[in-house]
């Protein structure tokens, strides 16, 4: 058998293949429930191989897939981001009415109160401030950059709604311990 497995007229049935290799995933049964069975895999590399039309389908059909994948993938962020931003404007408009000096130029200084108030909520809400979550879990391959990125749907409500009540507690004057 060795001396024709080169040769364009070699053939072996599947149940030879089976039982000379101890082949799995690949079964061939005889008799009135017979047949050939094998795992998907191995199916769908015969069939590919056995017509080009099937094969073009297998490639185009795993394209199409992957591109569905990936918009689900997208609009899945897309929403988590806008949910996360839903009141941030709203949070930062009170630090700006209420917390940061009223100057015609922004101070080095008014950045850190945004970051402060930021952290407030974060602390609340993941239990670490922003810079720590950084210290602990960004990598440089990671897809989430930010703690609010790395936050699943029902955290960024909480967040969201946490942003409107410190905004509330800021134009009412109530201050950050108060707030905690």
């Amino acid at each position: 058998m060795k001396s024709q497995a080169g040769l364009n007229s070699f053939k072996i049935s599947v149940k030879e293949w089976s039982a000379k290799t101890n082949a799995i995933g690949l079964i061939a049964k005889a008799g009135r429930y017979g047949g050939t069975y094998a795992h998907k895999d191995i199916a769908f590399e015969f069939g590919s191989w056995i017509n080009p039309t099937f094969k073009l389908y297998l490639i185009k059909e795993f394209q199409r897939l992957k591109e569905i994948e990936s918009n689900t993938h997208y609009l899945e962020w897309s929403f988590r981001r806008s949910l996360a931003a839903t009141n941030y404007r709203i949070h930062t408009d009170a630090i700006k009415e209420k917390l940061i000096p009223w100057e015609d130029t922004p101070q080095k200084s008014d950045v850190y109160i945004y970051a402060e108030e930021a952290d407030l909520i974060n602390l609340a809400l993941f239990g670490l401030t922003a810079k720590q979550w950084r210290e602990q879990y960004i990598k440089e391959t990671s897809e989430c950059n930010t703690i609010r990125d790395s936050a699943d749907t029902h955290r960024l409500i909480v967040l969201s709604n946490l942003e409107n009540l410190n905004a509330v507690w800021i134009r009412q004057g109530v201050g950050q311990k108060e707030n905690i």
